[in-house]
């Protein structure tokens, strides 16, 4: 039986992911030390614990793979700004036309990282929402490294 004792504390397990705005690591260290605390009391707290780990690791997974793409390309337009700059002396606004591609993927990146951190917000507050209730939030993208 699920008590409204185990679903506050599955909604503060998901909640606590928002610690990633005051520590490093708290989207994971954040429910983490919720669900290590308190995984023995019921499966319900289990189960949430393990849903909001693996999609916590997942996006922080997703968020390191785009910054590796996206770093490199931010370092080769700057480098390329530069270069053009050195050759002609300074660099107008019509001039970054020479480097529509790289403007375009920045431009992509920037909205794959707006969409995700918008994601991992909207799925928090509706996994809280959802153990208030009393079920289990099935998010989205997630990957399975815990079972």
């Amino acid at each position: 039986m699920i008590t409204k004792n185990h679903k506050n504390i599955a909604s503060l397990l998901h909640i606590s992911a928002f610690s990633k705005l005051f520590i490093p690591f708290g989207t994971i260290i954040g429910p983490l030390i919720v669900w290590v605390t308190t995984r023995e009391k019921s499966e319900f707290i289990d189960q949430n614990g393990k849903e909001a780990l693996n999609f916590n690791i997942s996006v922080l997974l997703y968020t390191v793979v785009l910054a590796l793409f996206c770093i490199p390309l931010a370092l080769h337009f700057g480098f390329s700004v530069e270069n053009f700059e050195a050759i002609h002396g300074h660099v107008e606004a019509y001039d970054l036309l020479n480097f529509k591609n790289n403007i375009i993927f920045l431009m992509i990146f920037g909205v794959l990282f707006v969409s995700l951190f918008a994601l991992s917000i909207y799925a928090v507050i509706m996994a809280a929402i959802k153990a208030s209730e009393g079920e289990v939030y099935n998010y989205p993208l997630k990957i399975k490294f815990i079972k």
